[in-house]
């Protein structure tokens, strides 16, 4: 990655910390199986932090089940936790969100979340995270 952010590793040292598959996903932009993360379904009490960096991204009260197959959120923990940036990969326009520390790769985020909260839908790999209950 070229961007520049807070944490700045290098692939050798990120492959030495992260899983096979949280480096796909994390550090290659990869995308888990819909309705296959361990969070999808996870309400417990608690805040998501990424699993590149440990930084705060969203708590489990903005958590919600919008059936999409990865955990969805419609606001981030705090301002600046998480990063967007327009992607034009696969033939498609979108916003991918990444994590403000490490410019790890969370997912996208969407304008079809509830409307009588953000309107936001943050459609987040559960790879890309950790969880640390209340």
């Amino acid at each position: 990655m070229t961007e520049d952010f807070p944490i700045n590793k290098t692939d050798a040292e990120w492959r030495q910390e992260l899983t096979e598959e949280q480096y796909r996903i994390l550090r290659e932009k990869g995308t888990e199986r819909a309705f296959t993360g361990k969070y999808d379904f996870h309400f417990e009490d608690g805040a998501y932090h990424c699993a590149a960096c440990g930084t705060k991204l969203f708590d489990s009260g903005s958590k919600y089940d919008s059936g999409c197959g990865w955990p969805a959120f419609y606001q981030t923990a705090e301002k600046g936790a998480v990063v967007e940036k327009l992607d034009r990969s696969h033939g498609m326009i979108r916003t991918e969100v990444l994590c403000g520390n490490c410019g790890g790769h969370l997912g996208h985020v969407f304008p079809d979340g509830p409307q009588d909260k953000t309107g936001l839908r943050y459609c987040i790999n559960s790879v890309s995270l950790d969880f640390e209950s209340k």
